[in-house]
């Protein structure tokens, strides 16, 4: 398989990384024929969309907002079955809650955009009709993204040369050469809301002040579509996608650390994939061999530890020019009482809005304080995430991504510097939120580290969600999802195309299928027909 189509078809394959990404892209390529084996170097398969259970406490402990669920659908969908069947989808309403710092009165998104309208033109006068044209310009940039970029391995560009994307080209680029802060700035003058639409950056791993306003598409999804969460947890997202991968005959190996991507010269001088090496649970070397491989792990990892230098399409110098989406400071929290200060989802935005991202993504960066946060309280949906008359909470705090911050542990057993910042943030939602005795009412604490990403994820400087989408590492910029140096080696994950976040490593996995089909289409592949409608 060279980058751009398919000279063979490859009958085995081995994916490294049991994430969603990873069990994702098994499921379709057992689905396609392949005989395929997960190799996963933790004991429990899920990566980033992990779970911590103690004390009748269920802790999701990576992401927590379900937005664009046709993604989702359209996955399962080429499966055999649908969202609606494999997940109980709850709408969240309010979406989320705001605290602005010195602001006495927190705001509530809403769950629909006629009512987000209303809630803007309430901020500020005239703000709801300038909403109204905003979310029409996400709706048609996003429509737009979906049908030809998002679904593209930009193997070949000539699919881009259409006439709904030629006609609208200088509009797109200055969309991509604008900042989202300006672009917000220019339509709305409250503070309020310009921290409403220019935070969506920062699940692409990035600061408004430098993503391309191209992403005010995101708007689109949380103030028009409304925000969702799967009963059971994010994890269940885990269990189900394992358990389709399972039923294609997919084989997941757990304690499977691999340790090298296997290589062969072929006779017209190129490499190719031929397996990998790894250490099993008991610590001893093992090899699969394999006629394809797809690493859903750390491309950074993937490339300058798995691959010899001549090999390398992402050498280490490639990475020195990278901008690394943000670390975080992570905290799983049992709390006793109840906590209605807290929606589903809150957040806490700081005055000293453009500083506090500079702190993270600058030149010299340190870890703000206070700090713009989020909280989720999934125990305000879910009455199995805590034990009865407790909460559940779960806090990320974006911080620079430097694994040197340290570690984080359980009942304040992590790196002494990461913990005492623990205390400060639980100290700040505690006066934000109006929850004096906040500290006082927690009996499970956990924290994580920028130095358990690194550990846990092989993940590059210890960040949450991989390269951040910047200008240059975005759409075809970020990269390709097929070794040029190494043929039937493919990638999929946050740190390759499409991008960040859970729907685009769903759609990572259909991208590593369309490799494999040698299909250069920009749009989603066709969904197979039902057979019946299942029921539950």
């Amino acid at each position: 398989m060279t980058p751009g189509k398919s000279t063979s078809s490859p009958r085995t394959a081995v994916v490294i990384g049991g994430g969603i990404t990873g069990l994702a892209t098994a499921a379709l390529l057992a689905r396609e024929g392949l005989d395929v084996t997960v190799l996963e170097k933790n004991s429990t398969p899920g990566g980033r969309t992990g779970n911590w259970e103690t004390e009748g406490f269920r802790f999701d402990t990576g992401p927590s907002w379900y937005l664009m669920p046709e993604v989702f659908d359209h996955f399962f969908r080429l499966l055999g079955t649908s969202a609606e069947e494999q997940l109980e989808l709850v709408q969240l309403d309010p979406g989320y809650r705001v605290y602005f710092e010195d602001e006495a009165a927190p705001v509530d998104v809403q769950a629909t955009r006629a009512k987000n309208v209303e809630l803007f033109e309430s901020l500020e006068p005239g703000a709801g009709a300038r909403l109204e044209k905003y979310l029409d310009s996400a709706a048609e940039v996003y429509d737009m993204a979906k049908k030809r970029f998002l679904y593209s391995t930009f193997a070949s560009f000539l699919p881009l040369l259409r006439p709904d994307v030629l006609s609208r080209g200088p509009r797109l680029a200055k969309l991509l050469l604008q900042p989202l802060s300006s672009f917000v700035a220019k339509r709305f003058t409250d503070p309020r809301i310009r921290q409403i639409l220019g935070y969506p950056a920062v699940f692409l791993g990035s600061s408004p002040f430098t993503t391309p306003s191209m992403y005010h598409l995101m708007s689109r999804l949380d103030l028009s579509d409304g925000v969702l969460y799967p009963r059971g947890g994010f994890h269940r997202l885990i269990t189900v996608i394992a358990s389709l991968a399972e039923s294609e005959g997919v084989k997941i190996q757990l304690d499977a650390n691999v340790t090298a991507i296997r290589t062969e010269q072929r006779g017209n001088g190129r490499a190719r994939a031929t397996g990998v090496e790894y250490r099993d649970a008991a610590g001893m070397p093992a090899v699969l061999d394999a006629d394809l491989v797809v690493s859903a792990a750390d491309l950074h990892h993937t490339e300058t530890r798995l691959l010899p230098a001549q090999l390398q399409t992402y050498p280490p110098k490639y990475w020195e020019s990278r901008i690394p989406g943000p670390g975080g400071i992570l905290l799983h929290l049992g709390v006793r009482g109840e906590l209605p200060e807290l929606a589903h989802h809150t957040l806490l935005f700081t005055k000293d809005w453009e500083a506090n991202f500079e702190k993270i993504f600058g030149k010299h960066t340190s870890v703000p304080d206070p700090a713009s946060l989020y909280i989720c309280r999934p125990s305000a949906t879910d009455e199995d995430a805590a034990p009865e008359g407790h909460e559940n909470l779960f806090v990320l705090v974006p911080v620079p991504s430097d694994p040197a911050l340290g570690s984080g542990g359980v009942d304040g057993a992590g790196d002494p510097r990461l913990e005492a910042m623990a205390d400060t943030v639980i100290a700040q939602i505690s006066g934000w939120a109006g929850i004096p005795d906040l500290a006082e009412r927690i009996t499970v604490r956990r924290t994580v580290g920028p130095g358990d990403f690194t550990a846990d994820f092989n993940s590059w400087q210890g960040t949450l969600l991989g390269p951040a989408h910047v200008l240059k590492q975005s759409a075809f910029l970020r990269g390709t999802n097929a070794s040029r140096k190494v043929d039937g080696l493919l990638y999929a994950g946050g740190s390759t195309l499409p991008g960040i976040g859970l729907p685009m490593c769903l759609i990572s996995a259909e991208l590593v299928l369309k490799r494999l089909r040698g299909d250069t289409s920009t749009e989603a592949l066709p969904e197979p027909p039902r057979v019946s409608e299942k029921t539950h």
